[in-house]
């Protein structure tokens, strides 16, 4: 078999479950914390999830995909292995960035749902003798 198919195909048995063990981690933990988020409206909740992961598995198999081709001359095991580690370091690294910015969207849901809610403004009181404010 030549090296390079060798490289690609141990690169893909090893990225794709790195991915897929990513994906179920963010499900797992994020579903739980939108739970807690979305208390009043669990069905919502669920398909943030949902979408969240969708769009975690698009990007992250989608750029494993695009980094597989390589331009490097492999002849031995060794440059195998150079070349795998590279390849599997950078999408450990993308996965990893990926997690923070989900991770990120996620304190920003949970920020923006907390966050008290503005009162109303109170309703002006007219001065003594003034006439009655007009009602809209």
């Amino acid at each position: 078999m030549d090296p390079v198919v060798l490289a690609y195909a141990l690169y893909l048995l090893i990225s794709i479950p790195l991915t897929v063990l990513v994906a179920r981690t963010l499900s797992k933990h994020g579903r739980t914390f939108l739970a807690e988020v979305f208390a009043d409206s669990p069905g919502l909740a669920t398909a943030v999830n949902q979408l969240l992961v969708v769009g975690f598995y698009l990007i992250s198999l989608g750029f494993v995909t695009l980094f597989l081709t390589s331009r490097a001359t492999v002849l031995s095991a060794r440059e195998v292995f150079e070349l795998l580690s590279v390849k599997v370091g950078v999408v450990a690294l993308i996965l990893g960035v990926m997690h923070l910015v989900n991770v990120l969207v996620f304190n920003g849901i949970r920020r923006r749902h907390l966050a008290p809610k503005p009162l109303p403004a109170p309703a002006p009181v007219p001065y003594p003798g003034m006439p009655p404010f007009p009602q809209h």
